[in-house]
């Protein structure tokens, strides 16, 4: 058994899939601890692990648009408003937090968020005063490559010299101009905590850890040539199957023979309905298919029209329950969804333009398991042609469903503790036999 230390940013987005995490290792006889947003609490237990909460100061509660001054950004700059605000100046309050820990209990490895900044003065140190750090992307990998553009952009890679002479000027533009600030900010915090510079790019900062976990497979992925040996593709890691779900009375409704089109803006860019479910909704309404509607949490009844006869609505179905029943998946773009659909072999349409959603709609595009309308907020028209597209080529279908089979021949829970064995093994290899290790 593993005494483990999980510490995620206070956001759900970083939250929920590390929750699917400790779970599994939770039941895989390990000790996990788990340190975030206090709001969490109740969460955390449920997985059998034991909560700790982040100090006030680095628990930023409520909508990212609460943020004073974040409305009055956009582009770029509201990139390196949110870099700094939710990543960057949390940094001494989470690194506080883990050393209170960790003075507390002798863990053997400590698996962290991406982008939860705080292990950076501890990856800078003496390795042999720390236990092994795991790093875990939830975002689509964004490490820099000569392979492809800057992550963040959306900017699908291009082959050969030329392509890698482009994706060199691009990345030295985004590291040198676009993003210098936000770099800077945490050169200037690690030297405020007596630290040195990042030897990397801030968001290549994930790579100093002993192993970094991306959480798919290598086939949803652009390839690097140039890829760190300690990069690991482990796979998607689910939500365990649900148990007790109680269908709606229309649940009947989806045997009927005709495509099913279910439309999501996921439980955290769902504020505003408008963006995409409503123009979805729209704009099949006059299709021969089957739509339902998710609105992740929030109540049904803030959908401003009524409902077509072919439409139904919930806040929330689970989609192991749904998906393998589901033609094609209208989506704002969120990491997890898209990754749920594809490991139930569904085509996707993706209509995204936050934080890391125009890298997954890329992705979706890339790979030929769905269309990227390059945009937040789609007309119904676009949205009626990519379904319409998708229904009536296959290619999409049997793209999805080949990444589909190799989902299926991975388990992302096991691999991850196959990893936390891995470098506790390497640790105790590599550390000479002393009392206190004993």
């Amino acid at each position: 058994m593993a005494e483990i230390l999980i510490a995620a940013c206070p956001h759900i987005g970083h939250v929920s899939p590390l929750l699917n995490v400790a779970r599994g290792l939770v039941r895989r006889g390990h000790a996990v601890t788990v340190l975030t947003s206090g709001r969490f609490a109740e969460q955390v237990q449920a997985t059998g692990a034991t909560a700790r909460a982040l100090p006030f100061g680095a628990d930023q509660g409520g909508s990212l648009d609460d943020l004073p001054g974040r409305a009055e950004t956009s582009g770029v700059d509201r990139l390196n408003f949110d870099i700094e605000n939710i990543f960057v100046r949390p940094m001494p309050l989470q690194a506080a937090a883990l050393d209170e820990l960790m003075a507390a209990t002798r863990f053997d490895v400590i698996l962290t968020d991406a982008f939860f900044l705080g292990v950076l003065p501890m990856l800078l140190g003496n390795p042999a005063e720390r236990p092994p750090v795991l790093s875990y992307t939830t975002t689509p990998l964004f490490l820099t490559s000569r392979d492809t553009a800057p992550g963040g952009t959306g900017i699908q890679p291009h082959v050969g010299a030329t392509g890698r002479l482009r994706h060199r000027v691009l990345n030295v533009l985004a590291q040198k101009y676009l993003l210098r600030r936000s770099h800077q900010a945490a050169d200037t915090m690690l030297k405020a905590l007596g630290h040195p510079k990042l030897p990397v790019f801030l968001l290549d900062s994930a790579v100093l850890a002993d192993r970094m976990i991306v959480p798919t497979i290598p086939e949803f992925e652009y390839h690097r040539s140039d890829l760190p040996e300690h990069v690991r593709f482990v796979g998607a890691v689910n939500p365990l199957p649900t148990d007790g779900f109680v269908a709606p009375p229309w649940w009947r409704e989806l045997a009927a023979e005709r495509p099913i089109v279910h439309v999501t803006q996921g439980t955290v860019d769902n504020t505003d309905l408008s963006r995409l479910i409503e123009p979805t909704i729209e704009a099949l309404a006059d299709e021969d298919v089957t739509v339902v509607v998710t609105t992740g949490g929030r109540p049904v009844s803030e959908l401003r029209h009524p409902l077509p006869p072919n439409t139904f609505a919930a806040e929330f179905i689970p989609h192991d329950i749904l998906l393998p029943s589901v033609d094609v998946m209208v989506t704002n773009g969120g990491y997890g969804a898209v990754q749920r659909a594809l490991t139930a072999g569904v085509p996707l349409v993706v209509a995204g333009n936050t934080e890391d959603k125009p890298e997954v709609a890329a992705r979706v595009d890339w790979f030929g398991v769905g269309i990227d309308l390059r945009t937040g907020v789609p007309t119904h028209t676009m949205v009626k042609r990519a379904v319409r597209q998708i229904v009536g080529d296959d290619k999409y279908r049997n793209a999805a469903r080949n990444l589909q089979c190799a989902h299926a021949r991975r388990d992302g829970v096991a691999a991850i503790a196959d990893l936390v064995d891995e470098v506790v093994a390497e640790r105790r290899l590599s550390t000479p036999a002393h009392p206190s290790h004993l």
